[in-house]
């Protein structure tokens, strides 16, 4: 049974989910689940059973010290809930974990146990995944539903994804069949860099969110930390020829791909987000829990901004015969 002490009756509440492992790429969607949760100071009112979900001998639990007393933190998926101020304002429940190691239909239904309760109107999962995108070139996100009619409402694709998938793939189904609207944003991140941080792969995710949901999130350093790292990739590209190479025959078929990405839409979607937030500027982001704009570090704030030789890894070569080991490239 679930019971939901202490938690506020919320206003149009939208559920973001995000989740470690196989569907986060460059830990760029829980990244940008974390920033959402600090920025606006998240509190946690529920975790699921770790004993339930997950296998200790792939995710194992962590030893700290707290006032000299030894504890442990188990690997397990938490729920916090924000609220978002502004002319309208709405909640945001974070949900925040591991990909469960079994027991995923019942991992499923406990979290839409929770969106019932709460009377989430919307469920929204951020993933990422490893394509063939060019590191200096905006990030490719994709935003899939099962719904026909939030497709057309959202300017979504219907997903029309078939192979392996994921938590993501698999809560998006169990939202569907339990009538629950839920929608899936994928953010494509380069496979010759795939290492974390990505800030400019979770900066993506959250301006498509920001569209999506029609809140303005505070981004804090993102922007800046999202600059940083597609310099550093470029330095660290233009020291292997072949690599370089690589990257200019991705953006060439990129740019020939999406010559109709530069249309009056686009470009109008663009402009609104820059007015939105202009007309921000003057005063604190909404939402009575946010912080300043230019607030603590965000998320992989440190990222190519150490010594010259502080051992930062080279992006391995590409591999010679086509294809990559993408997880899902359309997905659910």
């Amino acid at each position: 049974m679930i019971e939901l002490e202490g938690v506020p009756e919320l206003i149009d509440p939208v559920m973001v989910a995000a989740f470690e492992g196989w569907n986060d790429a460059g830990d760029a969607a829980s990244t940008a689940v974390a920033h959402l949760d600090r920025e606006w100071k998240g509190e946690v009112f529920a975790a699921l059973d770790a004993e339930d979900y997950y296998d200790f001998q792939v995710n194992r639990p962590t030893v700290f010290m707290e006032n000299g007393v030894r504890k442990i933190t188990w690997p397990t998926t938490r729920l916090s809930v924000v609220r978002v101020g502004g002319d309208k304002p709405r909640d945001l429940v974070l949900v925040r974990g591991i990909e469960p190691s079994m027991r995923w239909r019942s991992f499923c239904n406990e979290l839409l146990g929770f969106a019932h309760e709460l009377g989430v109107e919307l469920v929204v999962i951020l993933g990422a995944l490893l394509g063939d995108t060019p590191h200096t070139r905006p990030v490719p996100i994709s935003g899939t539903t099962s719904d026909a009619d939030l497709a057309r409402r959202m300017d979504l694709e219907e997903t029309k994804y078939e192979g392996p998938t994921g938590i993501v793939g698999v809560l998006q189904e169990a939202c569907t069949h339990a009538g629950v609207p839920a929608v899936s944003l994928w953010a494509a991140v380069p496979h010759y860099v795939s290492q974390p941080p990505n800030p400019k792969a979770t900066l993506a995710l959250l301006n498509r969110l920001e569209d999506l949901i029609d809140v303005r999130i505070p981004l804090g350093e993102l922007p800046e930390d999202a600059r940083a790292w597609q310099v550093g990739v470029d330095q660290l590209a233009a020291e292997d020829s072949e690599v370089a190479e690589y990257v200019q025959t991705l953006e060439e078929a990129r740019d020939t791909a999406e010559l109709p990405e530069a249309s009056g839409e686009a470009i109008a979607r663009e402009f609104e987000r820059y007015l939105r937030r202009r007309d921000g500027a003057a005063g604190p982001p909404p939402g009575g829990h946010a912080t300043a704009e230019g607030g603590e570090g965000a998320p992989g704030g440190p990222y190519l901004r150490d010594n010259p030789g502080s051992g930062r890894p080279r992006p391995p070569k590409p591999p010679k015969a086509g294809g990559t080991d993408d997880d899902e490239s359309s997905q659910d």
